[in-house]
């Protein structure tokens, strides 16, 4: 699990922080629709079967693409399914904690 420390008291910081996962976030979800697009423009032409069923009947390249393609959506799926679900929690607690800590 990704684990954050920060002591800082300033708040701008906590923000920067915030506004920088979600710039990531919003990236991460753009690059998947890119190559979803593409992955499906793939399984279009050809049909959505495996690699050996698609062996001579498409270029080399295509193929190899369209592997590559897949292995590079799981990827960025899985680092955005991180960011969304633990880092906004952990920054919320960060921020609920600062602001509790600035009013005392």
């Amino acid at each position: 699990m990704t684990k954050i420390i920060m002591h800082n008291s300033e708040f701008w910081a906590f923000r920067k922080i915030q506004s920088l996962v979600g710039l990531e976030i919003k990236i991460l979800k753009k690059q998947v629709l890119n190559i979803q697009n593409k992955i499906t423009h793939f399984e279009n032409l050809y049909g959505n079967r495996d690699r050996d069923a698609l062996y001579g009947q498409v270029d080399d390249m295509e193929l190899l693409e369209w592997e590559g393609e897949i292995e590079t959506i799981n990827r960025l799926k899985k680092k955005l399914n991180s960011l969304s679900k633990h880092i906004p929690l952990a920054i919320f607690a960060i921020l609920t904690t600062a602001l509790f800590q600035l009013k005392l």
